[in-house]
């Protein structure tokens, strides 16, 4: 499954359980802006990509794959993105949400870089530390606001 746009050009989804278990789009266009609903390190298939082990008590155990779940995210924006005819340069704000702050920044700044492509994204950023995500296995989610045509380059 890929992420699309079943109820018209305005909102999109992939198809996963949590969605209408929730009852939200992933994404939602109002004039030349888009809205991404959090994004985490799931496949478009809703598996999860690199989850962190968890504990006896159901906590995260191991914080190694931050960048990987980073990457993961910022993958399923760009896909997201891309049914706007929009991509990561359109991104003019963004709030990463994250478990463990020190493993966060041990790898934001060079995937940051990587998913943008360029060494000074041009968006506002924000980071905040959070006790628990949706996903048990979850170590970071990633929520973006778009404007069609802001690209930089």
């Amino acid at each position: 499954m890929s992420a699309s746009q079943p109820f018209g050009k305005k909102t999109a989804y992939w198809g996963v359980a949590w969605e209408e278990s929730y009852g939200y789009p992933q994404a939602r266009q109002v004039g030349n802006d888009i809205y991404i609903s959090g994004q985490f390190n799931h496949d478009e298939e809703g598996n999860l990509v690199a989850p962190a082990p968890l504990d006896s008590e159901g906590k995260p155990s191991d914080f190694s794959s931050m960048g990987e779940q980073m990457r993961a995210s910022y993958d399923n924006i760009s896909k997201l993105l891309a049914l706007y005819g929009a991509t990561l340069e359109d991104v003019v704000e963004e709030t990463l949400y994250v478990l463990d702050m020190d493993a966060a920044f041990a790898v934001v700044g060079n995937v940051r870089k990587a998913a943008f492509g360029t060494e000074r994204p041009q968006c506002a950023s924000n980071i905040i530390g959070v006790s628990r995500l949706a996903q048990r296995s979850q170590l970071i989610e990633i929520v973006c606001k778009a404007v069609i045509g802001s690209g930089t380059r």
